[in-house]
C-alpha cells in the first residue's frame, strides 16, 4: 500500500538503531513511516516514536501481522535470532525486508557495490556494521589486484554505541562479515575482529583493513580505493579515510573512520550510523525501482 507515491514501511525494532532509523525514514520525501514496532511497553525507543507522532506497539510481530496490509517494506532492526522469525511471516506475506542484523539470509548487500541486485530479492542483508565499512574496500581492492591470499578487518567502536542486540550477536557478527568479505573480495582467508572500547568521550568507529595480495601498479590500489571512499560519501558523509592505502612486501593497509550524521545517535556512533545509511540507500532505490515498474506498467 503506497500514500501519494511514497512507499510505507514498518520497523521492527524499537533500540538504538530503530530510533536512529526512524528519523533517518521520516527525513526522506519517498518513504512513509506507518510504524515502530517493539517488544517492551516501557521501551525508550517507543516513547520517543510516539513523541514524534508515530504509530506503535509492544506487540511486536504479532502487530504487523494483523496490519500486514498498511506497510510494504519492513526494516529488520531486532537480532539475528530474532529476524528468522520475523522472515517467516515477511516472505509469505510478500514483504520487502532490509534486515540490519547479521542473520545472513537474504541477498547480501552493500549498496555501492550491488545495490542493483536488490531489485530482484524479497530480503536484503546488511550484513554488519563493519561489513558495510570495509567491504567497499575490499571489493575495490579486489579490482585493482590479481590475488588475495588474506584479507584481516578490525573494526573498534565505542561501548556506547554497542546495545544488547550487539553484543548478543558477536559471534553472527564475526561469521557473516568474513563470509561476505570472501564474497566480495575473493580472498582465499579472511578475519573479522571487533573491539567495543569502553573510553569516554566515546570513539569515533574506526576500522582498519589488512590484505596480502599480488599486484603490479600499487597506483591503482589506492586509486580504486579513493573512488570507492567517494562512491560510499555519497550516502554516507561520514565515511573518511584516515590512512591512505599503505604498502610494504605485498601486505596492504589502509584505515578509515565513520563519523554519524547525528540524527538521533551521537556522532560517534558511525557503526550505527553508516548501516542506517545503507538501510535508508536501499529503500529509497526500491521505491524508485517500484515506481520505475508501476510507471512502465501504465504506459505499455
Amino acid at each position: 500500500m503506497k500514500t501519494a507515491s511514497r512507499t510505507r514501511v514498518a520497523i521492527v525494532g524499537s533500540g538504538s538503531i530503530g530510533v536512529d532509523l526512524m528519523f533517518k525514514v521520516k527525513s526522506t520525501e519517498c518513504l512513509d513511516l506507518a510504524f515502530v514496532v517493539g517488544r517492551s511497553p516501557t521501551s525508550e525507543g517507543l516513547k520517543l516514536a510516539r513523541a514524534s507522532n508515530v504509530e506503535t506497539s509492544s506487540d511486536g510481530l504479532n502487530f504487523l501481522k494483523e496490519n500486514a496490509d498498511a506497510y510494504d517494506l519492513v526494516f529488520d532492526a531486532t537480532s539475528a535470532a530474532g529476524h528468522k522469525v520475523n522472515n517467516a511471516f515477511f516472505e509469505q506475506a510478500g514483504k520487502f525486508v532490509i534486515d540490519l542484523t547479521p542473520a545472513k539470509l537474504g541477498r547480501l548487500c552493500v549498496p555501492c557495490i550491488n545495490l542493483p541486485e536488490s531489485d530482484a530479492a524479497q530480503n536484503i542483508n546488511l550484513i554488519t556494521c563493519g561489513g558495510q565499512a570495509s567491504l567497499p574496500l575490499a571489493y575495490a581492492l579486489k579490482q585493482a589486484v590479481d590475488e588475495i591470499e588474506y584479507i584481516e578487518v578490525v573494526s573498534a567502536i565505542a561501548s556506547r554505541s554497542a546495545g544488547m542486540a550487539t553484543r548478543e550477536n558477536i559471534n553472527e557478527y564475526m561469521t557473516t562479515t568474513e563470509f561476505a568479505l570472501a564474497m566480495f573480495s575473493g580472498a582465499k582467508k579472511t578475519k573479522a575482529i571487533l573491539n567495543i572500547n569502553p573510553a569516554e568521550p566515546g570513539i569515533q568507529m574506526q576500522t582498519t583493513l589488512y590484505a596480502h595480495a599480488r599486484y603490479k601498479d600499487f597506483g591503482q590500489v589506492k586509486a580504486r580505493i579513493n573512488a570507492m571512499v567517494d562512491k560510499v560519501r555519497e550516502y554516507v558523509p561520514g565515511y573518511q579515510l584516515v590512512v591512505q592505502p599503505m604498502e610494504s612486501q605485498g601486505r596492504i593497509t589502509v584505515s578509515l573512520t565513520v563519523r554519524g550524521r547525528g540524527d538521533y545517535l551521537p556522532e560517534f556512533a558511525g557503526n550505527l550510523d553508516i548501516i542506517n545509511c545503507a538501510a535508508i540507500a536501499v529503500a529509497t532505490h526500491q521505491h524508485a525501482a517500484t515506481q520505475a515498474a508501476t510507471q512502465a506498467g501504465v504506459t505499455q
